[in-house]
């Protein structure tokens, strides 16, 4: 994926991580229709053209995908799906492809809230092993002319209540619609998600005004310094903290706002 592509999808990221750090979003549903959504892009090619098509305006691709969605899938799906025909893309099957990592993406969220990402990460490892050692499994389940229904069987008999459910819902999306990949390439880019999402932390941040572009840098790298890990910062502005920043990183708050130094100073004052 190159250029505008890459950027898009970059933005589209960062969309779907400010919608699930909201934890009465459900990730798992989400995933489920982001998933939808990619089969239909996938078999309406000349949709998927039409939503990308740099010589429209980005508000009206956005528009008809709305027009298009609202009522079949969720509004924080119509949503995300809005804000990606809106960007430009460098051809149409990134698009495809971008909303298929955020299926995968969602489900892997839904994975960590329920604490199972790192059974998922493993899972996801021993299961491309069994895949690489048996040849009639591999055969059975990269065959062409097998329908989905059989694939999603036999993976249902080998993955069914022994691993965890978004470890099945992500394999069986990628042998059902291979897409062109092969087993052992989706396997792989999945395990990297993974990994990615075990490694990612949130910074919740509040501030009295919005922060500049360098400012957010710098405090994402120092966070990164201080945690040891990548760091997605959930921006808030709320001007009632009178100036600096408060950042919650899980359970632990570093407080640096000026209200709170005026609520330490009465508080000595008062003692």
């Amino acid at each position: 994926m190159n250029g505008a592509s890459r950027e898009a999808l970059a933005a589209a990221r960062e969309s779907l991580d400010a919608l699930t750090d909201n934890t009465s979003v459900d990730a798992a549903k989400l995933a489920e229709e982001l998933a939808a959504v990619t089969a239909l892009l996938q078999r309406e090619v000349s949709l998927r053209r039409v939503l990308t098509d740099p010589s429209q305006p980005g508000e009206a691709r956005a528009e008809l995908a709305g027009r298009l969605l609202r009522g079949q899938v969720g509004g924080e799906t119509v949503d995300l799906i809005s804000g990606m025909v809106r960007a430009r893309w460098s051809q149409s099957r990134d698009l495809v492809d971008s909303a298929e990592e955020l299926a995968n993406i969602a489900d892997l969220t839904a994975a960590q809230r329920s604490g199972d990402l790192d059974d998922v990460e493993d899972e996801l490892f021993r299961f491309g092993r069994i895949v690489a050692s048996d040849k009639e499994l591999r055969a059975a389940l990269t065959n062409r002319s097998a329908s989905a229904s059989a694939k999603r069987q036999l993976l249902h008999s080998l993955l069914g209540g022994k691993a965890r459910p978004a470890t099945e819902r992500v394999v069986t999306r990628l042998v059902t619609q291979p897409r062109g990949r092969s087993l052992e390439e989706g396997l792989e880019s999945l395990s990297k998600l993974a990994a990615e999402r075990r490694e990612r932390m949130v910074a919740v941040v509040t501030s009295a005004v919005p922060l500049s572009d360098r400012q957010k840098q710098r405090l994402g790298d120092a966070l990164a310094k201080i945690y040891g890990r990548p760091m997605h910062l959930n921006l808030d502005v709320d001007p009632t903290v009178l100036g600096g920043i408060a950042v919650r990183v899980g359970d632990e708050v570093i407080n640096g706002t000026i209200s709170e130094r005026l609520e330490e100073a009465s508080r000595r004052m008062a003692g």
